[in-house]
């Protein structure tokens, strides 16, 4: 009796460690939760609007991915999201959409999404995409073309770069959360606030002062 009782605890912790480490976005108990962006409440996510309240409405978003977007920044690129906080409609739902404009060699620089992995399509152009495993940190790359595919797992460091000189590319993405979330490594390690220690970084980096305080003097501009 005992050991049954020991071997059904045992099958309980295993069940609840799946479900913690398979659950990137809280599961709906539902069929939808709009969120409700002028509640006070705060959860993981956001608090349901009164299914009473909801319409057709929620659940649709002019968001015009047709229409092209301005690449005049650094980085020759421009991401557009749509996820829960533009359309509280994907609340609980576990799915978001990007759109990235990029101009001739732009550069969507080594960013991770802590909380979602990434399925791109290349709409139009020809870009140079990969990303970076955990250590030892093999790369996986590949050159893809209009209307191929291209995944990133999740919380792993990526890229794209349009290879055209002359001629603007265009992808679109899903990101399996409503929020992904963004960080950009340069920006991040080099343009934080307040900044990471001279010292840390130098030391990390394994490079003179003098450059790390360049780096940090620099304006990381987004591209979102």
């Amino acid at each position: 009796m005992a050991s049954s009782s020991l071997f059904l605890l045992g099958a309980l912790l295993v069940l609840a460690s799946w479900q913690a480490i398979v659950a990137y976005d809280p599961s709906p108990l539902q069929d939808f939760c709009v969120a409700d962006m002028n509640s006070p409440v705060r959860v993981n996510g956001f608090a349901c609007k009164n299914p009473m309240d909801v319409s057709s409405e929620d659940f649709f978003n002019a968001a015009k991915f047709d229409m092209p977007r301005n690449t005049f920044n650094k980085l020759g690129s421009n991401v557009t999201n749509l996820n829960v906080m533009e359309f509280p409609g994907l609340n609980t739902l576990g799915i978001s959409l990007a759109r990235i404009d990029y101009a001739p060699m732009g550069v969507n620089p080594p960013h991770i999404h802590p909380r979602a992995t990434e399925l791109l399509t290349v709409l139009e152009g020809t870009l140079y995409v990969g990303f970076v495993t955990s250590n030892p940190n093999k790369l996986f790359s590949k050159v893809v073309c209009k209307g191929d595919v291209f995944v990133f797992p999740k919380a792993m460091i990526h890229f794209q770069m349009n290879l055209d000189h002359d001629k603007p590319a265009v992808a679109q993405s899903a990101l399996s959360s409503q929020n992904p979330g963004v960080i950009t490594i340069a920006s991040a390690v080099f343009g934080s606030q307040p900044p990471i220690s001279d010292d840390v970084l130098t030391k990390a980096f394994q490079v003179e002062k003098k450059l790390i305080d360049w780096l940090q003097s620099q304006f990381w501009e987004n591209n979102y």
